[in-house]
């Protein structure tokens, strides 16, 4: 992880955050929020709080994704470096990391019980992530993700 001063740091949450102001006009959210602060790996989280938000996260989070893709593409393009920069919807993202740790570590106990490997549903890149990261540390189980473009899922491992 790049390590970054305070006003590098500053300079990324403004891009952002600026970025994702000229997005949001151009749909029906009314008065947003947005806060800001650095997740658990270190990345920037934007979380966006207001009435009128569904439209934002879309079906499955699709839309969610889509706006996380466009603001990390412009705040590398506009900065010249790449840096973490995670877009959330009143928590939406928060609820559904604690879900799929909660699907990794089940499919970690059923790999170690049945010894066979898990595969997992096709996931995006962020959730494939999030399932590699919850289950980094344990012993008994490895994971690795398998598959071509919107097929690409984890299979966790027994060790």
């Amino acid at each position: 992880m790049v390590e970054l001063t305070e006003e590098e740091l500053d300079r990324v949450a403004d891009t952002a955050i600026d970025a994702l102001q000229g997005i949001l006009k151009h749909f029906d959210v009314g008065e947003v929020t947005i806060d800001e602060y650095e997740g658990d790996e270190g990345e920037l989280i934007l979380d966006i709080t207001g009435d009128n938000l569904a439209i934002l996260i879309g079906r499955h989070g699709k839309t969610l994704d889509a706006l996380q893709f466009i603001i990390s593409a412009i705040t590398t393009r506009t900065l010249g470096f790449r840096y973490p920069v995670v877009v959330d919807v009143e928590g939406y993202k928060n609820r559904q990391r604690q879900k799929l740790e909660s699907i990794a570590e089940s499919a970690a106990r059923r790999a170690v019980s049945q010894d066979r490997n898990i595969k997992l549903r096709p996931m995006t890149p962020y959730e494939r992530r999030i399932v590699h990261l919850a289950l980094r540390n344990r012993d008994d189980v490895e994971t690795a993700s398998e598959g071509e473009g919107s097929a690409r899922h984890v299979v966790v491992i027994p060790r």
